[in-house]
């Protein structure tokens, strides 16, 4: 089961945050069709935000077609989202660790990284596009 972590520095609003942490998991294989969200209660409690939060962003995942509500029973994974498979996921997550562990050796602090990747991923966003 997926467990929600808040950023509240971020910038990013509450229940965007959910979403993306939602994707990512299906994305990651970590959520898998059939599995089941934590209930809005269980978000709240943990979380200590508004019950509207969690609906809104749950129900942003299910218009997406992600998720399902099913009354009574709570809200299930009904699809993941296509990826790279779990060994080539693998493979690219050490090489993405080496890069971190290259750049800390270089200086840069989490802001630096944070900053250069975002950089990174925009050009290729670009060059994508292109």
């Amino acid at each position: 089961m997926i467990e929600f972590q808040l950023d509240r520095r971020s910038g990013v609003s509450t229940y965007l945050q959910l979403v993306h942490q939602v994707r990512q998991a299906l994305r990651l294989g970590t959520l898998r069709p059939g599995d089941q969200l934590p209930t809005a209660r269980e978000v709240v409690e943990r979380l200590a935000i508004n019950p509207n939060t969690v609906l809104r962003a749950y129900r942003e995942v299910e218009r997406e077609g992600l998720v399902e509500g099913r009354p009574g029973m709570g809200t299930f994974v009904r699809r993941g989202i296509a990826g790279p498979t779990l060994a080539e996921h693998t493979r690219l997550r050490r090489g993405l660790e080496e890069w971190v562990r290259e750049a800390r050796a270089a200086g840069l602090d989490h802001d630096d990284l944070r900053a250069l990747f975002t950089v990174v991923l925009a050009d290729a966003a670009k060059e994508g596009a292109a």
